[in-house]
């Protein structure tokens, strides 16, 4: 088993005044070329906006984009046509495939929205873009962990999936829960960050946004602290 530890004050971090943003990996203006990516986990940023602000129109390009607000909401429109609203409790999917624009604001003139935004490599170039969105309350499972993201050749009409062979897992955790990720592939690794909380990963202890990635491995020992909230990324390594 291999590891790799990412502690929360190891990120990057950027103020632009209107956004707050923690980087784990090279963003923007911040630059580490020891944290470029995880496997082909690209992006996993910790965004504050600002009420009434946003990002402006901007393009992207084959990329799976995963964004799952933590407090408030988040409007979206896209050069398909698609507009709507993602809330704390949602988890919203894009394709960009062969090239999409669109625009992230907050929702609230009032209130601040937080979220992560996740970008994935995919194992296809230049698809038709997409939008799929979904509430994680209703997919979780009590003390345990739970797919709520999966490769499109596995999901069942109406579950999120991605054009990669990437799983994202889900955990509340009410309980102290000792339990084990088994990876759906040998040669994947898995990215465990803590939310809220703390956990155990084989002996290494995490706290609120600390991250450990673990790959060479089949299983990963997780022992959850109650009133924790984790998220899993497995992805392929290369």
């Amino acid at each position: 088993m291999k590891k790799i530890l990412h502690p929360a004050s190891t990120r990057g971090s950027a103020n632009y005044g209107w956004l707050q943003a923690n980087y784990s990996f090279s963003f923007a203006n911040y630059h580490d070329p020891e944290r470029l990516q995880f496997g082909l986990l690209r992006v996993l940023n910790d965004d504050t906006v600002a009420p009434g602000a946003g990002f402006g129109k901007h393009p992207h390009q084959n990329m799976e984009i995963v964004t799952i607000p933590q407090q408030g909401s988040l409007h979206h429109e896209d050069s398909t046509g698609g507009e709507g609203v993602i809330n704390a409790g949602d988890i919203q999917v894009m394709s960009a495939g062969s090239g999409v624009e669109h625009s992230e604001k907050n929702a609230s003139s009032t209130e601040p929205v937080k979220l992560f935004q996740i970008w994935i490599f995919p194992e296809i170039q230049h698809v038709k873009p997409r939008y799929d969105q979904a509430k994680i309350e209703p997919l979780l499972r009590e003390n345990a962990f739970s797919t709520v993201v999966k490769p499109k050749a596995q999901a069942a009409e109406g579950e999120l999936w991605l054009h990669q062979q990437a799983y994202f897992s889900i955990g509340k955790f009410n309980d102290t829960t000792q339990t084990t990720y088994t990876l759906h592939n040998k040669t994947h690794g898995v990215y465990v960050f803590v939310i809220e909380g703390e956990a155990a990963v084989d002996s290494h202890i995490l706290q609120t946004r600390d991250a450990i990635g673990v790959w060479e491995t089949d299983t990963v020992p997780i022992t959850a602290a109650a009133n924790s909230h984790i998220l899993i990324i497995e992805v392929p390594m290369n």
